[in-house]
């Protein structure tokens, strides 16, 4: 039986979930082929942990589904779920410190998410004004 791996990654509202498995080095997110994936900033980001891992991916198909979030938040998801499931795949500790040392999110996630917005105003912080005149 074909040996299978899922990761997942999250940034903000969106969630990646990565399927790697054996095979010729493809790579998808939401079926569509990393190579054309527009914008191109995205594809960038996905791209980092692929280029600093050189060719431990070459013989891999890694299957990305992401949703929820916009683009950018996505791509940063995507790249999580790809470098946490190079480390797994490899079970390289040199892979790991590496990308720890190059940017630590793409294995820990950010914990930052949006301020609630409170009454008596438009948003979180900002009060509606008043004029006494």
């Amino acid at each position: 039986m074909p040996k299978i791996l899922l990761t997942s990654g999250k940034r903000k509202t969106a969630i990646a979930r990565a399927t790697v498995k054996q095979g010729k080095g493809r790579i998808r997110i939401n079926n569509i082929p990393l190579e054309i994936l527009e914008p191109k900033i995205a594809r960038d980001k996905i791209m980092e942990p692929l280029l600093l891992a050189k060719d431990a991916w070459k013989e891999l198909d890694i299957n990305v589904k992401v949703e929820g979030g916009g683009f950018m938040g996505q791509a940063e998801a995507a790249r999580m779920a790809i470098a946490r499931a190079l480390v797994k795949w490899t079970k390289s500790s040199h892979l790991k410190t590496l990308f720890r040392e190059y940017d630590r999110t793409m294995l820990a996630g950010d914990p930052r998410r949006k301020e609630m917005k409170k009454f008596g105003g438009p948003g979180a912080r900002a009060r509606d004004q008043k004029s006494y005149r």
